[in-house]
């Protein structure tokens, strides 16, 4: 098709106001006087903090016992549900109850999409989104947790495991 001739078509389409497009700018601005007004919804940060709802999904922790034993047993399924590839999960056998625990468990935060999939599969509620969002890394090294940085005391995560015993139940 010839360039032209659509060009021509399109502007035979428009009207002298729309042209001199003076009306479109009036427009435009008489919608950012409107919401200039409004009130503000921001948060100056550091100062107030977000309240999260318990539906929130921070950055994944693993949930600890108060006898200082993870729930985990190693099945792997939070690694084979990742969408973003950010679990790694090597087992080890033990001759206690437990037949299997973690012996390296690393979440790479930078990969982690926050999406909850690992949440979800886990069997023994091991792996919780909890509410931590002020995530900050100086190196890459950093971003990658494990289980020192992931473990949380389960009384810290009572909410949230709440939340998805109602939610699943």
């Amino acid at each position: 098709m010839n360039t032209n001739y659509a060009n021509k078509n399109r502007l035979k389409d428009l009207t002298f106001w729309q042209k001199i497009y003076v009306p479109e700018i009036i427009k435009g601005l008489s919608v950012t006087m409107k919401n200039m007004f409004k009130p503000n919804f921001t948060l100056q940060y550091p100062e107030e903090k977000f309240i999260q709802p318990d539906s929130y999904r921070g950055r994944p922790v693993l949930v600890q016992e108060e006898n200082n034993i993870e729930r985990c047993v190693a099945c792997g399924l939070c690694a084979r549900v990742c969408p973003a590839l950010a679990i790694e999960v090597q087992a080890n056998e033990t001759e206690s109850e437990k037949e299997r625990y973690p012996e390296k468990f690393e979440i790479n935060m930078l990969r982690c999409i926050f999406c909850g999939f690992c949440e979800e599969v886990c069997p023994e509620e091991a792996i919780i989104m909890s509410k931590d969002y002020e995530l900050v890394f100086r190196v890459r090294e950093d971003a990658i947790y494990s289980k020192d940085k992931l473990l949380v005391p389960v009384k810290d995560l009572q909410d949230r495991i709440n939340y998805l015993r109602e939610f699943k139940g």
